[in-house]
């Protein structure tokens, strides 16, 4: 059984040597420099994560110039972004961990919204746009979260020490969950993982499928693989603040991600 997304190829081997040369010393002057990874700094990465999502949408439309294009693809996306946000921050720390945080946040905010500006006037351009399913898969994500939120801190109250970044773990996989069962259920989309169109195919041969579709029990695994991690990552944020961080962040990341590029391949599609 194949376990790569559908879509899944390595970029050609120029922009592949480019892109991990390119990680390996940023990541090395990162070590090096070890900025403060406080929470404030990994929220302020949800921008970038948001450009990922932007660019491979972007990529999926096919409306990237060609020398662009091999770097919004899957996984070399996640390698693109990884690369200019760790330029950003590294050009951006100056040691005053507030204001770093900040700058980080307002530069990836005015760099996504070229991207996802480019990806509406696509629809626009179609003749495709649609913004009312996106709206409200938000809220119901938006729902979904506070509530697995509430209860999960009732069952295991050591979780608050995760703070906002445990929350947006938990907030980008239920927008992932939710994004993915309304567009099976209801807009006619299809799920490129193949571990997760086994849950899906699985709740479609069950007898509430009729009734309430596939994609509620993809939800609930999505919100308890969350919650689990979350759960079992709070002592490192405890220990070893920076390491944990790091950690619910690349979480939230692999979450937040796909849930966006849903979103926006929704709207753009229509």
């Amino acid at each position: 059984m194949a376990i790569l997304p559908a879509g899944f190829a390595l970029p050609p081997l120029p922009y592949l040597i480019v892109l991990l040369a390119g990680l390996a010393g940023v990541g090395w002057l990162l070590a090096r420099r070890r900025p403060a990874v406080t929470e404030r700094a990994v929220l302020a990465f949800v921008p970038w994560i948001v450009l990922g999502a932007a660019l491979h949408v972007l990529y999926v439309v096919e409306a990237l110039p060609a020398t662009v294009r091999p770097l919004a693809g899957t996984p070399s996306v996640y390698l693109t972004v990884a690369l200019a946000a760790g330029v950003a921050w590294l050009a951006i720390d100056r040691g005053d961990e507030g204001r770093t945080a900040r700058r980080l946040g307002v530069v990836g905010g005015l760099t996504v919204l070229p991207a996802v500006g480019a990806a509406l006037a696509v629809g626009v351009g179609r003749g495709s746009l649609a913004l009312a399913p996106v709206g409200g898969i938000i809220v119901v994500a938006a729902v979904v979260t506070v509530a697995a939120w509430a209860l999960l801190r009732r069952i295991r109250p050591g979780v608050s020490v995760t703070g906002r970044v445990g929350l947006l773990a938990l907030a980008a996989h239920a927008l992932d969950g939710v994004s993915t069962g309304v567009g099976v259920d209801l807009l006619g989309f299809g799920e490129r993982t193949p571990l997760s169109r086994l849950v899906i195919e699985f709740a479609a041969g069950l007898p509430t499928a009729p009734l309430i579709g596939s994609g509620w029990l993809f939800v609930l695994v999505k919100l308890a693989v969350a919650g689990t991690v979350v759960v079992a990552l709070a002592e490192t944020v405890r220990e070893t603040p920076t390491e944990g961080r790091l950690l619910l962040g690349f979480v939230a990341a692999v979450g937040l991600g796909p849930g966006v590029h849903n979103l926006l391949l929704f709207a753009v599609v229509g």
